[in-house]
């Protein structure tokens, strides 16, 4: 099986009892997917979110690596510039060693200034705090002392992974050439072949190994139904409000394969970046197709009924 299944914890209204239930909710998902076959589980980050947008994908991880045992975990992405790299190396080590080893992470700048005011860090120097910050992490993860005010720190305890689990995520030259720079696997939000170029040119000039890990052009995020037009009509605005609240955060120039312009459910339905499926669609899907399913159960506030209805729709064929 190659499907993944996607986790950012929206929930409009942000109520505490019902995000409690929704969390648990996602945990149990995830140990259901792991024992299916699931490739993946994903995670988003985002902070101050009015919708509560996952803000900690290095505790939830953690969380998941402890109840799963063969699934991928997968941070899509990491904002590296936000967080002290040496408490993040701490983070990921414990969590690699919970998982066995079953831990990714694209690191990222992020395209939200509010984001950088929130944790005091400068907006305007965040390509400078991601070199900074891969630098001590990278050094941090394989034993090596980071030097800081004069003393030298070695993080303990040591990873079960020998190599870091990184990858550099961006849609700009600047993040080709920071990937190639650090010699690590290059992961663009979208297919862009002129970029993915320009990351193998600067692998060339660097002396690195490229690697690009892109998600494929007709990637979609998936909800099963037993009945689309019905699922449609009674839960497409879950769908939109996550489509709009993404919209509304990406700057003219920013890319990515699940960036939607629609402005309404009907819209969002043509477009298809989101879709429902039935439960043979799905399966079907993920059987003959290089492309993996996306699912996407607790989308935009989606009740926890349904979302439990789309994931054993799905499990069950």
């Amino acid at each position: 099986m190659t499907a993944i299944l996607r986790l950012n914890m929206t929930l409009p209204g942000l109520d505490p009892a019902a995000m409690s239930d929704r969390y648990k909710a996602a945990l149990d998902m995830a140990a259901q997917v792991d024992a299916a076959g699931f490739a993946a589980v994903t995670l988003d980050e985002h902070h101050g979110a009015s919708d509560g947008w996952l803000p900690s994908p290095m505790v939830m991880a953690g969380m998941i690596a402890a109840r799963t045992s063969r699934v991928f975990i997968s941070l899509q992405a990491l904002l590296l510039p936000l967080h002290d790299p040496l408490r993040v190396a701490e983070d990921l080590i414990v969590a690699d060693l919970v998982s066995g080893g079953r831990l990714s992470v694209t690191v990222g700048l992020g395209y939200r200034p509010e984001e950088y005011a929130a944790h005091r860090k400068s907006w305007a120097d965040r390509g400078a705090l991601l070199d900074e910050a891969l630098q001590e992490l990278v050094q941090a993860w394989r034993g090596e002392p980071v030097k800081r005010e004069g003393a030298e720190i070695v993080v303990t305890p040591r990873p079960l992974s020998a190599n870091p689990p990184l990858l550099v995520g961006g849609s700009s030259r600047p993040a080709a050439r920071r990937a190639a720079r650090f010699g690590l696997p290059f992961s663009p939000p979208a297919k862009l072949p002129e970029i993915e170029a320009y990351y193998r040119e600067q692998c060339a000039e660097h002396g690195t190994t490229p690697l690009v890990v892109a998600p494929p052009a007709d990637v979609a995020l998936v909800f099963v139904a037993e009945d689309p037009d019905k699922a449609w009509a009674e839960l497409g605005s879950h769908f939109l409000h996550e489509a709009t609240m993404y919209h509304s955060w990406q700057a003219p120039e920013q890319r990515s394969a699940v960036h939607s312009e629609a402005s309404s459910v009907d819209d969002l339905r043509a477009e298809g970046i989101y879709q429902v499926l039935t439960p043979t669609e799905a399966r079907e899907r993920d059987a003959t197709s290089r492309t993996p399913v996306v699912l996407h159960p607790l989308c935009g506030g989606m009740p926890l009924d349904a979302a439990w209805d789309c994931v054993r729709l799905f499990l069950d064929g």
